[in-house]
């Protein structure tokens, strides 16, 4: 079985999607529909533009969306896949692929996602550290063990995991996490706080965009990050990906489900690889690459 997964905030690159836009009609006819809905040119960012300018928040969501789901659309039948999921930010562009969403409503919602995730993190100060070779357990209960906010964000793979909260409690975690011998505590140069108590207010502006959009049944399940399940309901659907913002992404559970489920080979779609080197460590026994237009 094809499971398709969609990858997050952080593998967009210069002259991402610019192979597509100039080699197919159906391409170009999308991203400028884009331009329009977004009120500026974000092709030409996407394109040509540094890598300093990509990182506005802006640009990067909507960026690494429209790659990533203008390959599935121009692709058709040719990705046919059983189930899908994406990493955080991806999971829009996979709800777009199995037709639970519009293009244009998912290019929406992601759009409103992003901003209202920068305005919580223009609150209050935040951060988040990648802890790796040291087991899941011990993470999550040095979390607990910690003053003030810190939580697990992102169970990436085996021996990584990101954790999220407040800059003074992760750096408390992360000397903590040392000394219980992971091999590296890092702190990331990102925003703020994601996926922790921090996006409360981005979850509350998100949740109203969400029950004001038409959500479909969809054509396969989803498997979504909150809890690694799939599911085909769109009110379930909704409601997860409400919860996303404040919970873990659960990465790890979630290929492992898939792969409970018969799925036998992963392909990403969308800018970067990161998610075909996860899967690859999560479970070795499968096949991942990446889609590439011929």
């Amino acid at each position: 079985m094809k499971a398709l997964v969609f990858p997050g905030q952080g593998s967009q690159f210069s002259g991402m999607g610019s192979d597509i836009y100039n080699s197919n009609a159906q391409a170009k006819e999308l991203f400028e529909k884009a331009n329009g809905i977004l009120g500026f040119r974000i092709t030409d960012i996407m394109f040509t533009g540094t890598d300093e300018e990509l990182k506005q928040t802006k640009v990067t969501q909507p960026a690494i969306f429209l790659d990533s789901v203008i390959r599935a659309i121009i692709a058709g039948d040719g990705l046919k896949a059983d189930m899908v999921a994406g990493h955080s930010l991806g999971e829009f562009s996979a709800l777009v692929a199995n037709m639970s969403l519009s293009f244009e409503d998912g290019l929406k919602l992601v759009a409103k996602r992003a901003m209202a995730m920068q305005k919580a993190c223009d609150l209050e100060p935040s951060t988040m550290a990648a802890v790796l070779m040291l087991d899941d357990e011990v993470v999550e209960r040095i979390c607990k063990e910690t003053e003030g906010v810190v939580v697990p964000a992102n169970y990436n793979c085996p021996g990584q995991l990101v954790i999220s909260g407040g800059i003074d409690a992760i750096n408390t975690a992360c000397e903590a996490m040392k000394a219980a011998g992971a091999k590296r505590a890092l702190v990331l140069n990102v925003a703020g706080a994601f996926h922790s108590p921090f996006m409360s207010p981005a979850q509350q502006e998100l949740e109203e965009a969400i029950h004001q959009t038409k959500f479909s049944t969809p054509t396969i399940p989803v498997y979504q990050n909150v809890n690694a399940l799939p599911s085909t309901d769109p009110a379930t659907i909704k409601q997860n990906l409400i919860n996303q913002l404040t919970g873990a992404v659960r990465w790890t559970q979630t290929v492992r489900n898939m792969v409970a489920d018969g799925a036998t080979e992963f392909i990403e779609v969308g800018p970067g690889k990161v998610l075909q080197g996860l899967v690859k460590k999560i479970e070795v026994s499968v096949s991942a690459e990446s889609y590439a237009v011929a």
